[in-house]
């Protein structure tokens, strides 16, 4: 695959605006670690290679473990995620999958026994935001650096 365009200067006023709500969403409050994650479960479901090496790359910089990052995309049949992850891995998957059925109240009453209404606003943000940076990413074919591995 060959990138279709470098959208990031083609529209820079939006790309800047996008940029300066992602920016607001880092600092919102929630915990960096399951900021990382949000991205990359949403990233993996949109299938946007650029973000989903982007965002595993961040969260192993930021001391996410080799093994969580592999079994996000398996979360529910993992033991390594806490209850407040798997809350907002359910919620990341029926935000980015809105069109499947919406968001169930049940799904609701989990995510709000785990965040209070405005951490849940802000969850459901980063979704959007990371939604909104694949959908880009990849209708543009954004190709993610190829990594050499490190010397061992």
């Amino acid at each position: 695959m060959k990138p279709r365009l470098v959208y990031l200067s083609k529209a820079p006023a939006l790309i800047e605006a996008q940029r300066a709500l992602n920016k607001a969403v880092q600092e919102c409050g929630l915990e960096a670690g399951l900021l990382h994650l949000v991205k990359l479960r949403a990233s993996q479901i949109n299938g946007c290679s650029y973000c989903v090496d982007m965002h595993a790359h961040e969260a192993r910089a930021d001391g996410e473990t080799e093994q969580r990052l592999y079994l996000v995309a398996a979360w529910r049949e993992s033991p390594l995620f806490s209850a407040r992850e798997r809350a907002a891995f359910a919620w990341t998957e029926a935000v980015t999958r809105i069109a499947d059925g919406g968001v169930p109240d049940d799904l609701y009453a989990l995510a709000r026994a785990e965040f209070s209404e405005e951490d849940l606003v802000k969850l459901t943000m980063a979704v959007a935001v990371i939604n909104t940076w694949n959908r880009l990413s990849v209708a543009f074919h954004t190709i993610h650096p190829v990594r050499k591995p490190a010397a061992g």
